[in-house]
């Protein structure tokens, strides 16, 4: 299908970056107005992810900065297991949604709760993709297509975890020529750091000893309201983003960028979650709600792409990337079934947003958009940051 010459442009100037080689009726503002319901949190105990999984240690980290916002990751997945940051009371508040030990994380259906994804974050179209002529089939693990790696993917890896001081943690893996039917042996390194102005920064890379396709993201479920909270409908969201991507019923891109503006889409200025999430629309339909990668308008680490505040803790998250794309998830899929997060909670429908920062679902097969083809000799490389705070 043709293609508008200005999206085109658009298409072409964010491809470069890869390898580094309004709603007026809306509350402008965040208004706390009652956090004495929320609980002040407390970090899982580090002993119930102590184990030995595929022959490797597997263990809970910890970094804290001068503030006191404290993260908790396991090399397992280098998921992010609590993230405590303070509300405009000074109360330390988990802000994203997990479990309090590893056998949890292992039985429980994939829910990627602040897990790396990949080798590929997001979808590709039946599993399917076609590098330099030769094809290949991905694992299938959501309905028709593959989802965030297939059925053996990054979240499910123990990666050998050095920390390098009390607010750095360093993660790398080794994922083989073949895994998960990815070609490559594809060397990863990704490293959390936490700061003293509030900011969780994650910087990615990797290198392949073979043509390879790559797209890594972390898949944290926030919650401002505090995890185990019903509802995030009454959190406001911004994205500076004037295009999305609609998908078809599998969650797969048509291919085209529509605009956002006139859209329950449009959050080009602050609206709650909830305020169009019911409208009667075709891709919200589609997606059951918000499950849509947004086109950045810039993304080179300047400017925030993204921010959420909450109306009950005053905690706002800035994000920033060097990614071409965000995918706004509002926590469709949740449903309450097992009471195993964190303090016994149970995650209901919409208790939680992903903001995963990436290249586009379905790039290896949509030549028009940025390309995420890794080749030996380049270096993948990509930052995100969430910076909190409490105004």
């Amino acid at each position: 299908m043709k293609k508008n010459k200005k999206v085109s442009l658009l298409l072409t100037a964010v491809s470069a970056l890869y390898f580094g080689c309004s709603n007026n009726s809306s509350n402008k503002t965040a208004t706390v107005t009652d956090s004495s319901t929320v609980t002040q949190a407390k970090l899982p105990d580090s002993n119930n992810f102590k184990q030995t999984i595929n022959n490797k240690p597997v263990d809970l980290y910890l970094l804290k900065n001068k503030n006191n916002v404290t993260v908790a990751i396991t090399n397992y997945g280098g998921k992010l297991v609590s993230l405590l940051v303070p509300d405009s009371t000074g109360k330390l508040i988990d802000v994203i949604l997990g479990h309090d030990s590893l056998k949890n994380y292992i039985k429980v259906k994939d829910n990627f709760f602040g897990t790396i994804v990949g080798r590929y974050g997001n979808r590709i179209a039946k599993g399917k993709f076609t590098l330099d002529g030769k094809s290949y089939q991905l694992d299938v693990n959501d309905g028709v297509n593959t989802l965030h790696g297939g059925l053996n993917g990054l979240n499910k890896q123990v990666f050998d975890a050095k920390q390098i001081n009390g607010q750095q943690l360093e993660l790398s893996y080794l994922s083989k020529d073949g895994e998960s039917h990815y070609p490559g042996n594809l060397s990863v390194k990704v490293t959390y750091t936490l700061t003293d102005d509030n900011a969780l920064k994650i910087e990615y890379t990797a290198t392949t000893d073979k043509a390879t396709i790559i797209n890594l993201t972390n898949h944290a479920y926030f919650n401002l309201n505090g995890a185990g909270n019903k509802t995030i409908t009454d959190n406001l969201l911004k994205i500076n983003a004037d295009y999305f991507l609609p998908v078809d019923s599998t969650l797969i891109p048509t291919g085209k960028l529509q605009a956002v503006k006139g859209t329950p889409f449009d959050f080009t200025s602050f609206k709650a979650i909830g305020q169009d999430i019911g409208k009667t629309d075709e891709q919200l339909k589609n997606g059951k709600g918000y499950d849509h990668n947004f086109v950045l308008n810039k993304h080179d680490l300047t400017q925030s792409v993204a921010t959420v505040k909450s109306t009950i803790t005053g905690i706002s998250v800035d994000v920033y990337t060097t990614e071409p794309g965000i995918q706004f998830y509002s926590g469709n899929f949740l449903s309450k079934a097992d009471i195993d997060g964190k303090g016994g909670a149970a995650y209901p429908h919409r208790s939680a947003l992903c903001l995963e920062t990436q290249h586009f679902p379905d790039s290896p097969n949509e030549p028009s958009f940025p390309s995420t083809v890794l080749r030996p000799g380049q270096t993948y490389h990509t930052i995100t940051i969430y910076k909190f705070s409490n105004k």
